[in-house]
């Protein structure tokens, strides 16, 4: 399972909301994945702006902070927060580029680094 909220500037973002979220993911397991994504106007929502990827940073901060091993930027091929990260070491052991996968260095399911299990089921 993985859990996505796409944040809409002046809809569903606010620090407390994040904060929310956060916890509540963390509730049902810290392993699992939570995408913060970025929202681009169009469609019937065409009223409010992009969120900047700053807005993306700050709840994937958020995310991190209230315990989850896995939060992601999404939406935003390159920025670096689609990777995935030790979060006992803090090294890129999953580099993403869009939908694209351009490194695993996953050993069986154990970082390659400092050899910390990274939650999740891994072939």
């Amino acid at each position: 399972m993985e859990v996505t909220t796409l944040i809409i500037l002046g809809l569903n973002y606010g620090y407390q909301e994040m904060r929310d979220i956060g916890r509540f993911v963390k509730s049902i397991g810290p392993d699992i994945p939570w995408h913060v994504t970025q929202f681009y106007p169009t469609y019937k929502i065409v009223d409010k702006p992009r969120t900047p990827v700053e807005t993306l940073r700050s709840a994937r901060k958020i995310g991190m902070e209230e315990g989850l091993s896995s939060v992601y930027e999404g939406n935003v091929p390159g920025e670096g927060g689609e990777n995935t990260y030790c979060h006992a070491c803090g090294s890129v052991f999953i580099e993403r580029h869009g939908v694209l996968l351009t490194r695993d260095n996953l050993l069986g399911g154990r970082c390659p680094d400092c050899g910390t299990w990274v939650g999740g089921v891994w072939m």
